[in-house]
């Protein structure tokens, strides 16, 4: 993971899979009890969306760390290309709410 456009893609990637992931694989256990899915799916793929953001960026301790040491240390560029990834990683978990949303028929 060499260029910016790959780790852009990778987080949007990351954040968008977990959020569908989740709310697919999570919707399981209703099933399995004989409960309809669809309220379940809604709410954990609400839920997850800040987690998704948090799993796509990498952790966020390391994004911290990263802001951190390019606004003391002058590294703007940095700082720049972690908030670039902080909107692919939330657009990606909203998008995939979006289409868990458009799979179950709206809110």
């Amino acid at each position: 993971m060499n260029s910016f456009g790959e780790k852009f893609l990778l987080v949007f990637c990351t954040s968008l899979g977990v959020v569908i992931g989740a709310a697919l694989i999570g919707s399981l256990a209703t099933i399995l009890t004989g409960n309809p899915p669809i309220k379940t799916m809604l709410k954990i793929a609400n839920d997850i969306k800040i987690w998704a953001i948090a799993a796509g960026i990498g952790g966020t301790f390391t994004t911290i760390e990263i802001l951190q040491t390019g606004l003391f240390e002058g590294h703007f560029t940095v700082v720049i290309k972690q908030l670039l990834y902080f909107v692919a990683a939330f657009f990606g978990a909203q998008i995939g709410y979006s289409i868990i949303v458009a799979v179950v028929g709206g809110k």
